[in-house]
Parts: structure tokens; sequence; C-alpha cells
């Protein structure tokens, strides 16, 4: 399921055109991503958490030439499922 997809989807449940359902959809995506940027966590009951985790510089290595490489330290979105979630899947 793409974006496109996921607005037919909440038109077609929710009685919403197209349109509306898009920027709906848009506007979570929105909420979701600027409550991660200043470093809150997104806690969807039933759903899941999304979350941001620190992950320190490392050192790696360049697969084509086997030369040493600093990887910087960065932030990485995460989504852990929650209990409805994991049960409606399984």
């Amino acid at each position: 399921m793409n974006k496109n997809d996921l607005v037919a989807a909440v038109a077609d449940s929710s009685g919403l055109s197209k349109a509306d359902a898009a920027k709906a959809v848009d506007s979570v995506f929105d909420g979701i991503t600027g409550a991660l940027k200043s470093g809150d966590e997104v806690r969807l009951v039933g759903f899941g958490t999304f979350s941001v985790a620190q992950r320190a510089a490392s050192e790696g290595r360049n697969p084509r030439t086997g030369e040493t490489i600093q990887i910087p330290a960065s932030k990485q979105p995460k989504f852990k499922a929650g209990k409805g979630l994991k049960d409606a899947v399984n």
C-alpha cells in the first residue's frame, strides 16, 4: 500500500472526498514528524509508538575499496508496534 492507496482507503471508510482525506493523512504525517523533530515520542494506544533513537558514531568500511570510513552520529526514527496491531496481524 502506498500513500495514494492509503488516501483512497481513508476516503472510502470515512466518506470524505479524496482531497479532504489527503489533507487528513498529510496532517497526521506532519504531526508525527513534528513531534519526532522536537524530541517527543508519539504513542497511539493499540497501534504503536513512534520515537527517536540516537545512533552513535561508528567506523565502517567501503565494500568496494576496503577503505575505513567514519559514520557520523545520527538520530533514527523508530516504531514499536502495540498489542492491538500485533494481535490484528497475527
